[in-house]
């Protein structure tokens, strides 16, 4: 497996998918912030949740493109649409079963079926996320499509 590639290409990949989220949201498409989410299971400061949520996404990212790799390495090829087809298999995944499961983990977010607390007061993404917004399973599946595009294209065998 190369390293350095994975370092260098989850990186940039890793940011693709936050700049199509953070897009997605100023366009109005969803209200879901990825960053401020994962950021708020750390720490209560709005302000620094989103610093923190950032960097937990960029070591995700990281993570993920080891398992990335992994598969272009199985799979003997990368390639762009491979790595895309793969994202967008990664980003359905993220949500039709992680996001709604998230209320389980994540300290300060209600789910389902407890309504808001004074330490829980993010709504849950609910099925196929779509409490942030009907295109927010769109905008997941597109920005992941992308992550693996990104992989795909310029990860070395």
């Amino acid at each position: 497996m190369n390293y350095p590639s994975i370092l260098v290409w989850g990186f940039a990949a890793s940011v693709v998918l936050l700049t199509t989220t953070v897009a997605g949201q100023s366009l109005g498409l969803t209200r879901i912030d990825i960053p401020f989410i994962l950021g708020t299971m750390f720490t209560a400061d709005r302000d620094k949740a989103k610093i923190l949520g950032v960097a937990v996404h960029i070591v995700n990212g990281w993570v993920f493109a080891l398992v990335f790799g992994l598969f272009f390495e199985t799979a003997g090829f990368a390639s762009w649409w491979f790595g895309a087809l793969a994202g967008a298999v990664q980003g359905f995944f993220v949500a039709v079963v992680l996001l709604p499961i998230l209320p389980g983990v994540h300290p300060r977010m209600v789910s389902d079926y407890r309504g808001p607390e004074p330490t829980r007061l993010l709504e849950p993404p609910g099925f196929l996320s779509t409490n942030y917004g009907r295109w927010t399973p769109f905008v997941a599946v597109v920005a992941h499509a992308l992550y693996g595009l990104v992989l795909g294209t310029f990860y070395k065998m």
